[in-house]
């Protein structure tokens, strides 16, 4: 991640991040443990706040991903994310089981839902 950057985690996903040290941006942590799974729309809410916050070429870029074993809370922040009309979510390794080929059609073609690929190559294409 950028040096200028900030990550958010939440739910089983931040065991992954959150022993690990990234320093801060002018005494605020870079990583923010925003809760659990249900506290989604408050990390979106938080996300828009910083990205507002920060300079103009700044911007929120949501990118969660969800681990198996977890389906209905995966569900429920990804249906937060959708009411939200938050769109180039990235999902994975695998998609919630609720998720028929038709609705992911629509769940691409309305939201551009693409699965997950290497941490690298997700940043390069959030962050250009």
């Amino acid at each position: 991640m950028p040096k200028d950057s900030v990550i958010l985690t939440l739910a089983c996903g931040k065991f992954k991040f959150n022993r690990l040290e990234f320093g801060d941006i002018e005494g605020i942590p870079r990583l923010l443990d925003i809760g659990q799974c249900n506290d989604s729309y408050s990390a979106i809410q938080i996300a828009a706040a910083l990205a507002k916050a920060s300079t103009p070429t700044s911007t929120a870029c949501p990118s969660p991903s969800s681990s198996p074993g977890t389906n209905r809370k995966r569900s429920r922040s990804l249906l937060t994310l959708l009411y939200l009309g938050i769109k180039d979510i990235r999902l994975g390794p695998t998609l919630p089981a609720f998720l028929t080929p038709n609705l992911v059609k629509i769940l691409v073609d309305k939201f551009n839902i693409m699965p997950i690929k290497t941490a690298q190559e997700d940043l390069k294409a959030i962050l250009g």
